[in-house]
């Protein structure tokens, strides 16, 4: 497993996966399934893998947490970096963060809390849980102006953030004042795009971020990371044509839910079996299944 700092090379080498968690038929996390989809991710050339909202990190229980790192160590390859996700409670994190000590993954990503928080209140748990755990953390910001950029760039300034996954939703993405205000006040090299590829092209191109985040990775690594080199190297009607591939699924997720689809497209596609999602989550109904593996395969089928 990589264990050295991340960097805004790293950050730009590989689509960044972000898997779903495979568990058994009692709940347990199952490793060789999750073995299962880190092979097919690094045998498609991604070395990037993060563990955060599609692994269901939300609702892991503390009394699991070392357990699943211990498992996430074995399964990663010699070149590939594991990322965990803390949180999102206060409390948690910070029990996380002396349970993430004993590893040496090279940071770990604050899962985001709307309710229940302010943004001077984020930006302290954030540097809290930084200092704990004696490295630069990963900011997630998946809800619109959740955190001024004024308030990150004093995060950045003190050297305690490794990386940001920017993944507010718009309409189009090519109109987005926070996106813009972030990188105008901030180093955009250690910015990445959070929300698959639909987006990606608009945000590496116009924005300036440095890479770009996948779930469908799962199923077509080989081509998404395709996508991700059409984009640096400016081949964006290449790059597009691809965007368009994973459009039926992600267009599946963003309607039904994106955590739930991709959880049961990993194990329709036939990469592995996830086995059945943690509460509070629930699987697809029998109908949305059908149209799943439809397009999971078909994603499959011609990443081939």
């Amino acid at each position: 497993m990589f264990a050295q700092s991340i960097t805004p090379e790293v950050l730009s080498q590989s689509v960044i996966a972000v898997p779903p968690l495979a568990r058994d038929t009692h709940g347990n996390v199952a490793i060789e399934p999750n073995r299962a989809i880190v092979r097919h991710l690094e045998a498609g050339g991604v070395t990037s893998i993060l563990y955060g909202g599609n692994a269901n990190f939300y609702h892991i229980r503390l009394s699991e947490y070392a357990s699943t790192l211990e498992m996430l160590t074995q399964i990663a390859g010699q070149d590939s970096w594991i990322i965990p996700s803390v949180g999102p409670a206060f409390g948690l994190m910070m029990d996380q963060a002396e349970v993430l000590k004993d590893f040496d993954f090279p940071t770990a990503m604050i899962l985001p809390q709307k309710e229940i928080t302010t943004p001077d209140g984020i930006a302290t748990a954030t540097r809290r849980f930084a200092e704990a755990l004696g490295k630069p953390v990963v900011l997630y910001l998946k809800h619109d102006q959740i955190l001024p950029p004024k308030l990150i760039r004093q995060l950045q300034d003190d050297q305690l953030l490794a990386a940001i996954k920017y993944a507010v939703v718009r309409d189009n993405p090519a109109e987005d004042l926070y996106l813009q205000s972030l990188v105008q006040e901030l180093d955009r090299s250690i910015i990445v795009s959070g929300i698959g590829e639909q987006p990606a092209i608009v945000h590496l191109r116009d924005f300036g971020v440095r890479g770009f985040t996948s779930g469908c990775v799962c199923i077509a690594p080989a081509l998404s990371m395709k996508m991700l080199q059409a984009i640096q190297a400016n081949d964006f009607e290449t790059a597009e044509h691809i965007r368009q591939t994973f459009q039926e699924l992600e267009d599946l997720r963003n309607g039904i839910n994106p955590i739930r689809v991709l959880h049961e497209a990993v194990r329709l596609a036939g990469i592995a079996d996830t086995g059945s999602l943690s509460p509070m989550l629930s699987g697809i109904s029998a109908d949305d299944s059908i149209l799943v593996k439809a397009a999971a395969q078909k994603l499959l089928l011609f990443a081939e």
